[in-house]
């Protein structure tokens, strides 16, 4: 049975995919002359949600989707399952924090270009 810490996991995961996947699909998109990868929301979307995660690496805060993970697994511990152990090692890479924080700055500036490159639609 999947536990409220693993969906918890799953999303964050989700949220990590469509960051960095959103970067490459919007160019792909572009290259391909799709209008979804110029759709404002989408964008929109994109840009802050990068952004939040480079603010928060910048402020030295924790990610709250990891603070609740934690939380929760602390609250009801038991043996990691399947989907912990793999998404977990995928997700949380033992580097030093300013790694972390220089990639997030680095991946906010390359979406903040890929907005001018190639503008949302008005």
């Amino acid at each position: 049975m999947i536990s409220l810490a693993d969906m918890v996991l799953v999303l964050h995961a989700l949220i990590v995919l469509f960051i960095v996947g959103g970067l490459i699909a919007i160019w792909i998109g572009a290259a391909f002359e799709r209008r979804w990868a110029r759709n404002r929301v989408f964008r929109t979307t994109h840009i802050v949600a990068i952004g939040i995660v480079a603010a928060l690496a910048v402020l030295d805060l924790p990610c709250p989707l990891t603070v609740m993970e934690d939380h929760l697994r602390a609250a009801a511990p038991g043996a990691q399952g399947f989907l912990q152990r793999w998404i977990s090692a995928w997700l949380y890479l033992d580097l030093p924090l300013w790694i972390f924080t220089l990639a997030y700055i680095a991946f906010f500036i390359a979406v903040a270009v890929t907005w001018r490159r190639i503008p949302p639609r008005s």
